[in-house]
């Protein structure tokens, strides 16, 4: 394993809500010299990723909302359909954050949450660990309108999916979003009603 000395950080965006560094390290090479090398790294605090379920209906609730960076890399419309995610808010658990980002995004107001993985989403330069939750919903449950915050400008629109739907869109490739992937994906290979997907 290598040894890690961080030689150097510069902030690259002081003004921006999360810090973008470009860090200086030296690391033992493959021959066991000394090797410098740089990174760019941006700091955003830990996510909550949540895919709701209802076992009654069979209907997942997913988000569609728009992701300009997606613009900029083939994506014409910009709109990505996901499952439910956003950071924590300092002093806050995952948790918490998973069943605040329900009710601010979908209008639920959640019961339990289980969880299910963590993950580094692009480790190549983020410190970003999601972590990713399944939980139940009910209709009953609605509490609100969804939507996300007004003033931070979110604009999200709740989809509910039949589970036959969902697992057929993610055969066929129609979902782009690695988050979405991963919960789908789970929940389809331990879902009994999928046993063998």
């Amino acid at each position: 394993m290598s040894s890690v000395k961080i030689i150097k950080r510069e902030n690259l965006a002081p003004q921006s809500k999360y810090r973008l560094e470009n860090i200086t390290y030296e690391t033992s090479g493959r021959d066991g010299k000394p090797q410098e090398n740089q990174c760019e790294i941006y700091h955003r605090p830990s996510g909550a990723v949540l895919l709701l379920f209802d076992p009654t209906r069979k209907k997942l609730l997913l988000t569609k909302q728009l992701r300009i960076p997606t613009y900029f890399n083939g994506n014409e419309s910009g709109d990505l359909i996901e499952v439910c995610a956003g950071i924590t808010d300092e002093g806050e658990t995952v948790e918490e954050g998973a069943i605040r980002e329900a009710k601010e995004e979908l209008g639920y107001e959640l019961k339990g949450i289980t969880k299910v993985a963590e993950v580094y989403l692009s480790p190549g330069g983020d410190v970003e660990l999601a972590h990713f939750f399944i939980a139940e919903y009910h209709p009953d449950m609605k509490v609100g309108k969804g939507g996300g915050l007004e003033e931070e400008g979110e604009d999200v629109t709740a989809i509910e999916m039949d589970y036959a739907e969902a697992r057929q869109k993610l055969q066929q490739g129609e979902f782009r979003d690695a988050k979405t992937l991963i919960l789908l994906q789970h929940f389809f290979m331990n879902n009994p009603d999928f046993a063998g997907y």
